[in-house]
């Protein structure tokens, strides 16, 4: 990540209102690094600048999710590119949902709402209707967001929806995390001259700079020994971990009592993610579907995210007696549930409705696309197989 790249003007510009939130956002920021003794790790920073309650990216009421840059959206997901990916998601949340005769789904951050509506649907169409269908996001202006949509998409359905402010202590059906663990908060450390430094923030003038510090933590010290080992590090390198997405993993599979968890996001296995090659780390930001790398523009109106690091995530789920149902590439996982059956089912000679939704499939397949980047992981509590949409390229040993 290079600390330097892309000045707020090489972006579009925000109107008043909002750029008045994120200099709120950052005078509140700044506080917060004073009281903290003038430096607040990475992850803090983070946290506030995406969860920040009125303020932050993802507590204020900014679109974020959308097509284009002209709707004021960020970036795109697949329920909002395709229906066809919740239409295929459905089979496999079906199969879980009879192998573990539970009856109940759960979604994490639910964005716009569409992968709600598009599998309470996709669901009853196969036969798998749920008695409840759980949201939960912290964000007031995506819940109603999230209700509008699935009482226009799904309005037979929509009574069974209902919204949670927290994780229940106990959950038996099939829980589904699409692109959440990649927005969890990141520590970022930098090796430079063999010594290891955690990267925080401090305030600079009315902005915020990186300001590194020597680990100190035993604990996070042997880790980066190993992360040194396992990328056969020479050089400077930075790259992040991903506390907070190990502990919410932890959380989802101790919560899990019968049923299956479903986690979809872009990253790697541990030997990927460390490799020497990845020097600049995976730490990202997005604005009116632009990526960049600099954390503090416009804070609290633009996205920020890291790839995920699926090793972690498979150990963080099996530390709690979950089984490791499967892990394998987005393209493998959809072609196996069906996805071009599903494509299939559409006209072909209904040019007008088969070329976009056949555009949209190869987008969810391509490896130059979504396709092999995002992966998906599963662990599950008393289903005795896996399912079919693991049954072929599973790639569960490379964790």
């Amino acid at each position: 990540m290079n600390p330097k790249a892309h000045q707020p003007d090489s972006l579009p510009a925000p109107g008043p209102g909002a750029l008045a939130q994120s200099e709120a956002l950052a005078a509140q920021i700044r506080a917060q690094i004073a009281a903290a003794g003038g430096w607040l790790p990475f992850d803090r920073y983070m946290e506030q600048a995406l969860y920040a309650p009125g303020l932050g990216y993802y507590g204020g009421g900014s679109v974020k999710f959308g097509r284009r840059p002209e709707d004021g959206s960020d970036f795109v997901t697949a329920p909002e590119l395709s229906p066809l990916f919740a239409a295929t998601l459905a089979r496999p949340v079906a199969q879980a949902l009879e192998a573990s005769g539970t009856r109940h789904v759960m979604e994490f951050g639910a964005g716009t709402g569409k992968l709600a509506a598009g599998l309470l649907n996709g669901l009853q169409a196969l036969g798998a209707s749920v008695d409840s269908y759980s949201i939960v996001d912290l964000s007031g202006e995506l819940r109603e967001r999230q209700r509008a949509t699935i009482e226009a998409e799904a309005p037979e359905l929509a009574a069974r929806v209902r919204w949670l402010d927290a994780l229940p202590t106990q959950f038996e059906g099939v829980a589904i995390g699409n692109e959440v663990l990649d927005a969890m908060p990141v520590r970022l450390f930098a090796r430079a001259d063999g010594n290891w430094n955690e990267r925080g923030v401090k305030s600079e003038g009315e902005g915020f700079a990186f300001d590194d510090r020597p680990v100190t933590s035993p604990q996070d010290a042997a880790f980066l020994a190993s992360v040194e080992q396992e990328g056969q590090l020479d050089g400077d390198y930075l790259t992040e971990t991903h506390d907070a997405a190990r502990a919410f993993t932890r959380t989802v599979c101790t919560m899990l009592t019968r049923g299956a968890a479903l986690l979809i996001d872009y990253g790697f296995p541990r030997h990927e993610y460390y490799h020497a090659q990845r020097a600049g780390g995976t730490l990202m930001c997005h604005y009116r579907h632009r990526a960049h790398v600099d954390p503090f523009v416009y804070p609290g109106l633009q996205d920020i995210t890291s790839h995920v690091e699926f090793t972690g995530i498979a150990e963080a789920g099996v530390e709690t007696g979950a089984d490791l149902l499967g892990y394998t590439s987005q393209a493998r996982f959809l072609l196996n549930a069906g996805i071009t059956e599903v494509l299939g089912e559409i006209d072909p000679t209904d040019i007008a409705r088969y070329l976009p939704a056949a555009n949209a499939v190869q987008k969810l397949l391509s490896e130059a696309e979504m396709g092999e980047l995002f992966k998906v992981i599963a662990f599950s509590r008393g289903i005795d197989a896996t399912l079919d949409a693991f049954a072929s390229g599973d790639r569960s040993h490379t964790l």
